[in-house]
Protein backbone atom coordinates (compact mmCIF):
# COMPACT_ATOMS: atom_id res chain seq x y z
CA UNK A 1 0.00 0.00 0.00
CA UNK A 2 1.27 3.55 -0.82
CA UNK A 3 1.79 5.27 2.72
CA UNK A 4 2.59 8.41 1.12
CA UNK A 5 -0.99 8.49 0.36
CA UNK A 6 -3.75 10.25 2.97
CA UNK A 7 -7.02 8.79 1.06
CA UNK A 8 -9.71 10.09 3.40
CA UNK A 9 -7.59 13.72 3.56
CA UNK A 10 -7.67 13.70 -0.23
CA UNK A 11 -11.07 12.89 -0.79
CA UNK A 12 -12.18 16.03 1.38
CA UNK A 13 -9.40 18.57 -0.65
CA UNK A 14 -11.29 16.98 -4.07
CA UNK A 15 -14.80 17.94 -2.70
CA UNK A 16 -13.61 21.09 -1.22
CA UNK A 17 -12.17 22.12 -4.62
CA UNK A 18 -14.89 20.71 -6.94
CA UNK A 19 -17.52 23.45 -4.94
CA UNK A 20 -20.87 21.19 -4.92
CA UNK A 21 -24.12 23.24 -3.05
CA UNK A 22 -24.09 21.58 0.17
CA UNK A 23 -28.11 20.83 0.29
CA UNK A 24 -27.00 18.38 3.37
CA UNK A 25 -26.33 18.85 6.91
CA UNK A 26 -23.89 20.56 8.44
CA UNK A 27 -25.21 23.39 8.46
CA UNK A 28 -22.51 26.16 8.47
CA UNK A 29 -22.48 25.06 4.80
CA UNK A 30 -19.21 24.73 4.94
CA UNK A 31 -19.16 28.48 5.51
CA UNK A 32 -20.46 29.50 2.16
CA UNK A 33 -21.41 32.73 3.41
CA UNK A 34 -20.25 34.69 6.03
CA UNK A 35 -21.86 33.25 9.16
CA UNK A 36 -20.04 34.92 12.41
CA UNK A 37 -21.66 38.06 14.13
CA UNK A 38 -19.93 40.74 15.07
CA UNK A 39 -19.85 38.71 18.69
CA UNK A 40 -18.13 36.21 17.22
CA UNK A 41 -16.24 37.43 14.36
CA UNK A 42 -12.71 36.83 16.69
CA UNK A 43 -13.84 33.05 16.18
CA UNK A 44 -13.45 33.53 12.12
CA UNK A 45 -9.84 32.93 11.90
CA UNK A 46 -9.92 29.65 13.37
CA UNK A 47 -12.85 28.20 12.30
CA UNK A 48 -13.30 29.52 8.75
CA UNK A 49 -10.92 26.92 6.91
CA UNK A 50 -11.74 23.56 9.25
CA UNK A 51 -15.47 24.25 8.10
CA UNK A 52 -14.17 23.84 4.87
CA UNK A 53 -13.61 20.25 5.44
CA UNK A 54 -15.80 19.50 8.47
CA UNK A 55 -18.55 17.36 6.16
CA UNK A 56 -20.45 14.22 6.55
CA UNK A 57 -21.55 10.72 5.11
CA UNK A 58 -22.25 11.95 1.36
CA UNK A 59 -20.89 10.27 -2.21
CA UNK A 60 -17.20 9.89 -2.21
CA UNK A 61 -16.81 10.22 1.48
CA UNK A 62 -17.22 6.81 2.85
CA UNK A 63 -19.45 6.13 6.27
CA UNK A 64 -17.27 4.91 9.06
CA UNK A 65 -19.74 2.47 10.36
CA UNK A 66 -19.81 0.65 7.29
CA UNK A 67 -16.85 1.76 5.15
CA UNK A 68 -15.98 0.75 1.76
CA UNK A 69 -13.85 3.68 0.19
CA UNK A 70 -11.54 5.77 1.42
CA UNK A 71 -12.15 5.22 5.36
CA UNK A 72 -11.33 1.96 4.45
CA UNK A 73 -8.61 2.31 2.83
CA UNK A 74 -7.11 4.91 5.58
CA UNK A 75 -8.01 2.30 7.86
CA UNK A 76 -6.07 -0.78 6.46
CA UNK A 77 -3.01 1.84 5.83
CA UNK A 78 -3.34 2.61 9.30
CA UNK A 79 -3.91 -1.42 10.28
CA UNK A 80 -0.21 -1.26 8.06
CA UNK A 81 1.43 1.21 9.55
CA UNK A 82 0.94 0.31 13.05
CA UNK A 83 1.28 -4.02 12.75
CA UNK A 84 -2.02 -4.38 13.10
CA UNK A 85 -4.52 -7.03 11.01
CA UNK A 86 -6.84 -4.33 11.25
CA UNK A 87 -7.93 -0.86 12.46
CA UNK A 88 -11.00 0.60 13.39
CA UNK A 89 -10.91 5.13 13.52
CA UNK A 90 -12.45 6.12 16.46
CA UNK A 91 -13.81 9.80 17.11
CA UNK A 92 -15.29 9.30 20.41
CA UNK A 93 -11.42 8.52 21.88
CA UNK A 94 -10.49 5.67 23.96
CA UNK A 95 -12.99 5.76 25.53
CA UNK A 96 -15.00 4.23 23.15
CA UNK A 97 -12.49 1.52 22.11
CA UNK A 98 -12.29 0.67 25.91
CA UNK A 99 -16.02 -0.16 25.92
CA UNK A 100 -16.01 -1.90 22.62
CA UNK A 101 -13.50 -3.71 23.43
CA UNK A 102 -14.95 -5.14 26.58
CA UNK A 103 -18.39 -5.26 25.40
CA UNK A 104 -17.52 -7.36 22.37
CA UNK A 105 -15.76 -9.96 24.47
CA UNK A 106 -17.56 -10.11 27.90
CA UNK A 107 -20.89 -10.75 28.69
CA UNK A 108 -23.24 -10.71 31.93
CA UNK A 109 -21.57 -12.70 35.04
CA UNK A 110 -18.21 -12.58 32.93
CA UNK A 111 -14.68 -12.42 34.77
CA UNK A 112 -12.20 -10.78 33.45
CA UNK A 113 -8.55 -9.83 34.75
CA UNK A 114 -7.93 -6.37 34.90
CA UNK A 115 -4.93 -4.26 36.09
CA UNK A 116 -5.59 -2.65 39.21
CA UNK A 117 -4.60 1.38 37.92
CA UNK A 118 -6.92 1.42 34.87
CA UNK A 119 -8.57 4.06 33.60
CA UNK A 120 -12.37 4.76 34.18
CA UNK A 121 -13.23 4.00 31.06
CA UNK A 122 -12.38 0.17 31.86
CA UNK A 123 -14.71 -0.25 35.06
CA UNK A 124 -17.39 1.58 32.99
CA UNK A 125 -16.88 -1.19 30.33
CA UNK A 126 -17.18 -3.55 32.64
CA UNK A 127 -20.43 -1.98 34.08
CA UNK A 128 -21.93 -1.72 30.61
CA UNK A 129 -21.18 -5.51 29.99
CA UNK A 130 -22.25 -6.70 33.37
CA UNK A 131 -19.31 -8.45 33.88
CA UNK A 132 -16.90 -8.67 36.75
CA UNK A 133 -13.15 -7.99 37.66
CA UNK A 134 -10.35 -9.59 39.03
CA UNK A 135 -7.96 -6.69 40.02
CA UNK A 136 -4.07 -7.08 39.99
CA UNK A 137 -2.36 -4.35 40.93
CA UNK A 138 0.68 -3.15 40.12
CA UNK A 139 4.01 -3.42 41.66
CA UNK A 140 5.22 -0.28 43.34
CA UNK A 141 8.61 1.55 43.21
CA UNK A 142 9.87 2.10 46.90
CA UNK A 143 11.51 5.35 46.05
CA UNK A 144 9.38 6.83 44.25
CA UNK A 145 5.86 5.31 45.53
CA UNK A 146 4.74 5.11 41.85
CA UNK A 147 2.98 2.20 40.01
CA UNK A 148 5.39 0.00 37.42
CA UNK A 149 3.45 -2.60 36.12
CA UNK A 150 1.70 -5.86 36.65
CA UNK A 151 4.17 -8.79 37.28
CA UNK A 152 4.22 -11.75 35.67
CA UNK A 153 4.15 -13.81 38.86
CA UNK A 154 0.76 -11.38 40.32
CA UNK A 155 -0.96 -12.25 36.83
CA UNK A 156 0.14 -15.92 37.02
CA UNK A 157 -1.80 -15.84 40.65
CA UNK A 158 -4.72 -14.72 39.39
CA UNK A 159 -4.82 -16.64 36.16
CA UNK A 160 -4.11 -19.61 37.93
CA UNK A 161 -7.11 -18.73 40.50
CA UNK A 162 -9.75 -17.46 37.77
CA UNK A 163 -9.50 -20.08 34.85
CA UNK A 164 -12.57 -18.46 33.85
CA UNK A 165 -11.49 -15.91 33.08
CA UNK A 166 -12.07 -14.40 29.24
CA UNK A 167 -8.93 -12.59 29.25
CA UNK A 168 -6.64 -9.98 31.00
CA UNK A 169 -6.72 -6.37 30.62
CA UNK A 170 -3.58 -4.25 31.21
CA UNK A 171 -2.50 -0.53 30.75
CA UNK A 172 0.48 0.14 29.34
CA UNK A 173 2.23 2.53 29.15
CA UNK A 174 0.44 3.93 32.08
CA UNK A 175 -0.44 7.38 32.95
CA UNK A 176 3.31 7.86 34.03
CA UNK A 177 5.11 6.19 31.20
CA UNK A 178 6.14 3.44 32.69
CA UNK A 179 5.83 0.81 29.81
CA UNK A 180 7.16 -2.98 31.58
CA UNK A 181 7.71 -6.16 29.44
CA UNK A 182 4.79 -6.60 27.92
CA UNK A 183 5.87 -9.30 25.90
CA UNK A 184 5.98 -11.48 28.82
CA UNK A 185 2.78 -10.96 30.23
CA UNK A 186 1.12 -11.81 26.70
CA UNK A 187 3.23 -15.42 26.90
CA UNK A 188 1.90 -15.99 29.81
CA UNK A 189 -1.65 -15.34 29.03
CA UNK A 190 -1.70 -16.53 25.77
CA UNK A 191 -0.02 -19.76 27.36
CA UNK A 192 -3.51 -20.00 28.84
CA UNK A 193 -4.97 -19.52 25.69
CA UNK A 194 -6.52 -16.10 26.54
CA UNK A 195 -6.68 -12.59 24.82
CA UNK A 196 -4.84 -9.84 25.91
CA UNK A 197 -6.34 -6.69 25.47
CA UNK A 198 -4.27 -3.01 26.52
CA UNK A 199 -5.43 0.53 26.63
CA UNK A 200 -2.58 1.53 25.32
CA UNK A 201 -3.93 5.47 24.79
CA UNK A 202 -0.76 7.35 26.31
CA UNK A 203 1.37 4.75 23.37
CA UNK A 204 0.29 5.48 20.05
CA UNK A 205 4.02 6.70 19.07
CA UNK A 206 5.61 3.36 20.85
CA UNK A 207 7.91 1.61 18.49
CA UNK A 208 8.98 4.23 15.92
CA UNK A 209 12.12 5.14 17.37
CA UNK A 210 15.09 2.41 19.28
CA UNK A 211 14.67 4.93 22.54
CA UNK A 212 11.06 4.48 22.86
CA UNK A 213 9.82 1.13 24.31
CA UNK A 214 8.36 -1.67 21.73
CA UNK A 215 4.22 -1.69 21.28
CA UNK A 216 1.50 -3.72 22.30
CA UNK A 217 1.06 -5.32 18.82
CA UNK A 218 4.76 -5.53 18.51
CA UNK A 219 4.42 -7.88 22.03
CA UNK A 220 1.44 -9.94 20.83
CA UNK A 221 -1.49 -8.24 22.33
CA UNK A 222 -4.85 -9.04 20.64
CA UNK A 223 -6.52 -5.88 21.16
CA UNK A 224 -4.87 -2.65 21.33
CA UNK A 225 -6.65 1.09 21.91
CA UNK A 226 -4.62 3.78 21.32
CA UNK A 227 -4.86 7.89 21.50
CA UNK A 228 -3.49 8.95 18.78
CA UNK A 229 -3.95 12.71 20.15
CA UNK A 230 -2.52 12.08 23.10
CA UNK A 231 0.96 11.38 21.64
CA UNK A 232 1.00 12.17 17.78
CA UNK A 233 -0.67 14.88 15.99
CA UNK A 234 -4.47 13.96 14.99
CA UNK A 235 -7.36 16.07 16.83
CA UNK A 236 -8.16 15.60 19.91
CA UNK A 237 -10.53 12.49 20.50
CA UNK A 238 -8.92 10.91 17.43
CA UNK A 239 -7.69 7.35 18.44
CA UNK A 240 -7.49 3.90 16.50
CA UNK A 241 -8.37 0.15 17.95
CA UNK A 242 -6.24 -2.31 16.83
CA UNK A 243 -6.70 -6.39 15.99
CA UNK A 244 -4.95 -9.19 15.04
CA UNK A 245 -4.50 -12.79 16.09
CA UNK A 246 -7.56 -15.33 16.20
CA UNK A 247 -8.26 -14.94 19.98
CA UNK A 248 -10.00 -11.51 19.28
CA UNK A 249 -13.36 -10.76 17.92
CA UNK A 250 -13.34 -7.49 14.99
CA UNK A 251 -16.97 -8.79 14.46
CA UNK A 252 -17.96 -7.80 17.64
CA UNK A 253 -15.89 -4.57 17.78
CA UNK A 254 -17.44 -3.75 14.88
CA UNK A 255 -20.95 -4.29 15.63
CA UNK A 256 -20.06 -2.21 19.70
CA UNK A 257 -18.49 0.61 17.82
CA UNK A 258 -21.59 1.19 15.74
CA UNK A 259 -23.80 1.34 18.69
CA UNK A 260 -20.82 3.48 20.65
CA UNK A 261 -20.09 6.03 18.08
CA UNK A 262 -21.84 9.09 17.27
CA UNK A 263 -23.78 8.80 13.84
CA UNK A 264 -22.48 12.10 12.86
CA UNK A 265 -19.00 11.31 13.16
CA UNK A 266 -16.32 14.31 12.96
CA UNK A 267 -14.49 14.47 9.63
CA UNK A 268 -11.85 16.67 10.47
CA UNK A 269 -11.00 14.23 13.16
CA UNK A 270 -10.79 10.98 10.60
CA UNK A 271 -9.05 13.51 8.60
CA UNK A 272 -6.42 14.26 11.17
CA UNK A 273 -6.18 10.28 11.96
CA UNK A 274 -5.26 9.46 8.43
CA UNK A 275 -2.65 12.54 8.29
CA UNK A 276 -0.98 11.60 11.59
CA UNK A 277 -0.91 8.09 10.03
CA UNK A 278 0.94 9.08 6.95
CA UNK A 279 3.40 11.39 8.94
CA UNK A 280 4.81 8.78 11.25
CA UNK A 281 5.18 5.95 8.86
CA UNK A 282 7.12 8.83 6.12
CA UNK A 283 9.12 11.11 9.19
CA UNK A 284 8.03 9.02 12.70
CA UNK A 285 11.39 8.25 13.86
CA UNK A 286 13.24 11.68 12.63
CA UNK A 287 10.11 13.48 14.29
CA UNK A 288 10.66 11.11 17.85
CA UNK A 289 14.22 11.76 17.70
CA UNK A 290 13.72 15.66 17.89
CA UNK A 291 11.12 15.57 20.53
CA UNK A 292 13.42 13.40 22.40
CA UNK A 293 16.45 16.21 22.06
CA UNK A 294 13.94 18.82 23.54
CA UNK A 295 13.96 16.11 26.74
CA UNK A 296 17.51 15.60 26.75
CA UNK A 297 17.49 19.61 26.75
CA UNK A 298 15.05 20.04 29.70
CA UNK A 299 16.91 16.65 31.63
CA UNK A 300 20.61 18.49 31.11
CA UNK A 301 19.49 21.95 32.50
CA UNK A 302 17.94 20.39 35.57
CA UNK A 303 20.78 18.58 36.65
CA UNK A 304 21.95 22.08 37.44
CA UNK A 305 18.90 22.09 39.52
CA UNK A 306 19.75 19.01 42.12
CA UNK A 307 17.17 20.10 44.47
CA UNK A 308 14.30 18.40 41.99
CA UNK A 309 14.65 14.73 41.04
CA UNK A 310 13.65 13.31 37.81
CA UNK A 311 12.62 9.90 38.64
CA UNK A 312 14.52 7.66 36.47
CA UNK A 313 16.56 4.18 36.86
CA UNK A 314 19.76 6.32 37.17
CA UNK A 315 18.28 7.05 40.66
CA UNK A 316 17.61 3.53 41.84
CA UNK A 317 13.65 3.83 40.62
CA UNK A 318 12.33 0.83 39.23
CA UNK A 319 10.11 2.92 37.57
CA UNK A 320 12.90 4.25 35.31
CA UNK A 321 13.59 0.40 33.98
CA UNK A 322 11.17 0.99 31.07
CA UNK A 323 9.61 4.16 30.65
CA UNK A 324 8.52 6.49 27.67
CA UNK A 325 11.40 9.20 27.52
CA UNK A 326 8.76 11.33 27.08
CA UNK A 327 6.51 11.29 30.05
CA UNK A 328 9.11 13.29 32.50
CA UNK A 329 8.13 13.06 36.45
CA UNK A 330 9.77 15.79 38.40
CA UNK A 331 9.59 16.04 42.46
CA UNK A 332 10.76 18.86 44.47
CA UNK A 333 13.08 17.10 46.78
CA UNK A 334 13.50 20.03 49.56
CA UNK A 335 9.74 19.27 50.87
CA UNK A 336 8.76 23.07 49.67
CA UNK A 337 6.35 21.78 47.34
CA UNK A 338 3.49 19.02 47.05
CA UNK A 339 2.86 18.16 43.50
CA UNK A 340 -0.34 20.18 43.59
CA UNK A 341 1.29 23.35 44.40
CA UNK A 342 4.66 22.66 42.18
CA UNK A 343 1.80 22.44 39.61
CA UNK A 344 0.17 25.43 40.05
CA UNK A 345 3.84 27.30 40.48
CA UNK A 346 4.64 26.20 36.77
CA UNK A 347 1.21 27.27 35.35
CA UNK A 348 1.78 31.01 36.99
CA UNK A 349 4.84 31.05 35.01
CA UNK A 350 3.43 29.82 31.59
CA UNK A 351 4.34 26.43 31.52
CA UNK A 352 1.03 24.16 31.77
CA UNK A 353 1.79 20.71 33.43
CA UNK A 354 -0.24 17.62 32.20
CA UNK A 355 -1.10 16.93 36.15
CA UNK A 356 0.02 16.49 39.46
CA UNK A 357 -0.17 13.69 42.54
CA UNK A 358 1.20 14.33 46.25
CA UNK A 359 4.49 14.33 45.32
CA UNK A 360 5.22 14.75 41.34
CA UNK A 361 3.96 16.54 38.54
CA UNK A 362 4.12 15.25 35.28
CA UNK A 363 5.33 16.87 32.39
CA UNK A 364 4.55 15.34 28.86
CA UNK A 365 6.47 16.50 26.09
CA UNK A 366 6.24 14.68 22.57
CA UNK A 367 7.58 13.77 19.17
CA UNK A 368 6.33 17.49 18.61
CA UNK A 369 8.30 19.69 21.30
CA UNK A 370 10.76 22.04 20.62
CA UNK A 371 13.83 23.17 22.07
CA UNK A 372 12.08 26.49 23.17
CA UNK A 373 9.33 24.66 24.64
CA UNK A 374 12.25 23.25 26.64
CA UNK A 375 14.16 26.30 27.90
CA UNK A 376 10.70 27.83 28.49
CA UNK A 377 10.54 25.64 31.02
CA UNK A 378 13.92 25.30 32.61
CA UNK A 379 13.67 29.40 32.94
CA UNK A 380 10.54 28.57 35.05
CA UNK A 381 11.94 26.24 37.20
CA UNK A 382 15.23 28.00 37.91
CA UNK A 383 12.37 31.10 38.68
CA UNK A 384 10.84 29.21 40.75
CA UNK A 385 14.09 27.95 42.86
CA UNK A 386 15.45 31.56 42.61
CA UNK A 387 11.66 32.57 44.55
CA UNK A 388 11.80 30.31 47.08
CA UNK A 389 15.33 30.11 47.56
CA UNK A 390 15.46 26.21 47.21
CA UNK A 391 18.93 26.22 46.38
CA UNK A 392 19.49 26.72 50.49
CA UNK A 393 17.20 24.02 51.68
CA UNK A 394 17.71 20.78 53.52
CA UNK A 395 17.22 17.46 50.69
CA UNK A 396 15.47 14.87 51.51
CA UNK A 397 16.74 11.47 50.96
CA UNK A 398 13.68 9.96 49.87
CA UNK A 399 10.89 11.59 46.91
CA UNK A 400 8.19 9.18 49.79
CA UNK A 401 9.78 9.88 53.14
CA UNK A 402 6.56 12.07 54.27
CA UNK A 403 3.93 11.53 52.33
CA UNK A 404 3.05 8.35 50.13
CA UNK A 405 2.07 8.71 46.57
CA UNK A 406 -0.08 5.85 45.60
CA UNK A 407 -2.07 3.46 47.59
CA UNK A 408 -0.88 -0.18 48.10
CA UNK A 409 -3.46 -2.94 47.75
CA UNK A 410 -3.69 -6.40 48.36
CA UNK A 411 -1.87 -8.03 44.84
CA UNK A 412 -5.27 -10.27 43.94
CA UNK A 413 -8.95 -8.88 44.58
CA UNK A 414 -11.62 -10.67 45.25
CA UNK A 415 -14.05 -11.04 42.06
CA UNK A 416 -15.83 -7.21 42.31
CA UNK A 417 -18.94 -6.62 40.74
CA UNK A 418 -19.23 -3.01 40.38
CA UNK A 419 -23.27 -3.86 41.82
CA UNK A 420 -23.54 -3.70 45.73
CA UNK A 421 -26.65 -5.50 45.64
CA UNK A 422 -25.38 -8.61 44.50
CA UNK A 423 -24.42 -9.85 48.03
CA UNK A 424 -26.67 -11.85 50.02
CA UNK A 425 -27.14 -9.09 53.18
CA UNK A 426 -29.56 -6.53 52.21
CA UNK A 427 -28.02 -2.93 51.79
CA UNK A 428 -29.16 0.80 52.84
CA UNK A 429 -27.60 4.05 51.26
CA UNK A 430 -26.04 7.20 53.29
CA UNK A 431 -24.05 9.69 52.70
CA UNK A 432 -21.45 10.28 55.34
CA UNK A 433 -18.45 11.60 56.66
CA UNK A 434 -15.10 10.62 54.78
CA UNK A 435 -13.99 9.76 57.91
CA UNK A 436 -17.32 7.38 58.88
CA UNK A 437 -17.15 5.14 55.67
CA UNK A 438 -14.39 2.58 57.10
CA UNK A 439 -16.03 -1.29 56.55
CA UNK A 440 -19.67 0.21 54.02
CA UNK A 441 -19.36 -0.80 50.35
CA UNK A 442 -19.31 2.55 48.21
CA UNK A 443 -21.78 3.10 46.20
CA UNK A 444 -19.85 5.66 44.37
CA UNK A 445 -16.40 5.19 41.94
CA UNK A 446 -13.82 7.44 43.37
CA UNK A 447 -11.55 8.55 40.92
CA UNK A 448 -8.91 11.37 40.98
CA UNK A 449 -8.55 13.21 37.66
CA UNK A 450 -6.26 13.28 36.08
CA UNK A 451 -4.93 10.46 36.09
CA UNK A 452 -9.06 9.04 36.02
CA UNK A 453 -7.66 5.91 37.72
CA UNK A 454 -10.36 4.83 40.04
CA UNK A 455 -9.45 4.62 43.66
CA UNK A 456 -12.78 3.00 45.11
CA UNK A 457 -15.46 1.59 42.91
CA UNK A 458 -19.33 0.62 43.27
CA UNK A 459 -19.60 -2.10 45.21
CA UNK A 460 -15.62 -2.21 46.88
CA UNK A 461 -15.33 -2.15 50.74
CA UNK A 462 -13.64 0.75 52.33
CA UNK A 463 -11.10 0.12 54.97
CA UNK A 464 -8.78 2.66 56.72
CA UNK A 465 -6.01 2.61 53.58
CA UNK A 466 -8.80 3.99 51.37
CA UNK A 467 -9.48 6.88 53.74
CA UNK A 468 -6.12 8.24 54.63
CA UNK A 469 -5.12 7.73 51.23
CA UNK A 470 -8.36 9.88 49.94
CA UNK A 471 -8.09 12.57 52.90
CA UNK A 472 -4.33 12.87 51.64
CA UNK A 473 -5.29 13.65 47.99
CA UNK A 474 -8.07 16.16 49.15
CA UNK A 475 -5.98 17.96 51.40
CA UNK A 476 -3.60 18.67 48.75
CA UNK A 477 -6.37 19.74 46.24
CA UNK A 478 -7.04 17.00 44.01
CA UNK A 479 -10.14 16.62 41.69
CA UNK A 480 -12.71 14.22 42.06
CA UNK A 481 -14.81 12.40 39.60
CA UNK A 482 -17.76 9.83 40.01
CA UNK A 483 -18.49 11.24 42.93
CA UNK A 484 -21.75 14.20 44.39
CA UNK A 485 -19.19 15.76 46.56
CA UNK A 486 -16.65 16.94 44.16
CA UNK A 487 -14.04 18.14 47.76
CA UNK A 488 -14.93 14.36 49.09
CA UNK A 489 -15.81 15.68 52.01
CA UNK A 490 -18.34 13.18 52.51
CA UNK A 491 -19.05 9.86 50.33
CA UNK A 492 -22.12 8.04 49.32
CA UNK A 493 -22.18 4.42 50.69
CA UNK A 494 -24.43 1.22 51.30
CA UNK A 495 -24.16 -0.60 55.10
CA UNK A 496 -25.25 -3.92 55.48
CA UNK A 497 -29.01 -4.14 57.44
CA UNK A 498 -28.86 -5.72 60.89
Amino acid sequence: MDQSRAPLFEALLEHHRRRPVSFHVPGHKSAARQIWTDLDASAHSFFKDVLNIDLTEIAGLDDIHQPEGVIREAEQLAAQCFGAERTFFLVNGSTAGNLAMILAHCGPGDLLIVQRDVHKSVIHGLMLARARAVFVSPLIDERSGLAVGVEPAALKQALDAYPEAKGVLLVRPNYYGMAGDLKALVQLVHASGKPVFVDEAHGAHLGFHEEIPPSALTAGADVVVQSTHKMLRSMTMGSMLHVQGSLAKPGEIRKFLSILQTTSPSYPIMASLDLARRDMHMYGREQIEKGLEAVRLFAAGMSGLPWFELVSDKAGNQAGRIKDPFKVIVADRTGTFSGYSLQSELERRGCMAEMADLRHVLLVFSPFSTYGHAEKLLRAFNRISGDYKLQKKELQNQATNNIGTNLQLNVISSPVSFDAHNGSQPLSLHTVGLTEAEDAVSAEMVVPYPPGVPVLYPGERINGTHIRYLRKLSEAGARFHGVKDAKLQTIEVYFENS
